[in-house]
């Protein structure tokens, strides 16, 4: 019986082994990389140098973390945490944080999103996506408007689409 039963382990660990994605408990998701995250942070700060706007750029990871963050030199002191708690509201809901200021207004059924902890509802904050997957989050803040944020942030991911591409 215990040789059985050990024959039973040792061919199941195989088979989890020789296809990993068969090995329970384990996910595998891409996300951008350090550097494409600061490719993606550049040419987004860029996108608003060309519009005269000073900004801060935050890029996340898909669960939010932060990447990486850029401040203009003369952008206010509260863009980079708006920056990121944009960003970082983009890909909690997988959505726009532009569609969301409109999507949560007050009497709204989803209004109640507004009270989350650091979930912010001011455009700029778009998720990034590649082949259908999140792969991460852009938060921009400091231009005019929150159309104007989530404007560059559009212009920053289509400056590194070919590159993520899968």
């Amino acid at each position: 019986m215990k040789r059985i039963i050990l024959s039973a382990a040792i061919i199941a660990g195989a088979l989890a082994t020789a296809n990993p994605s068969r090995a329970e408990g384990l996910v595998s998701f891409q996300q951008l990389s350090p550097g494409m995250a600061l490719t993606l942070a550049q040419a987004t700060l860029e996108a608003c140098r060309s519009k005269d706007y000073q900004v801060a750029v935050a890029v996340v990871t898909r669960s939010g973390g932060l990447q990486v963050m850029l401040r203009d030199q003369f952008a206010g002191a509260h863009t980079p945490d708006t920056a990121h708690r944009k960003a970082w509201t983009a890909v909690s809901f997988r959505t726009s944080t532009l569609e969301l200021a409109e999507d949560t207004q007050p009497g709204t059924p989803a209004s109640g999103i507004r009270f989350i902890s650091n979930a912010l509802m001011l455009g700029g904050g778009v998720p990034i996506e590649a082949s259908g997957s999140i792969v991460g989050g852009i938060g921009v803040s400091g231009a005019p408007s929150g159309e104007a944020d989530n404007e560059c942030a559009l212009e920053g991911i289509e400056a590194i689409m070919d590159d993520i591409a899968f």
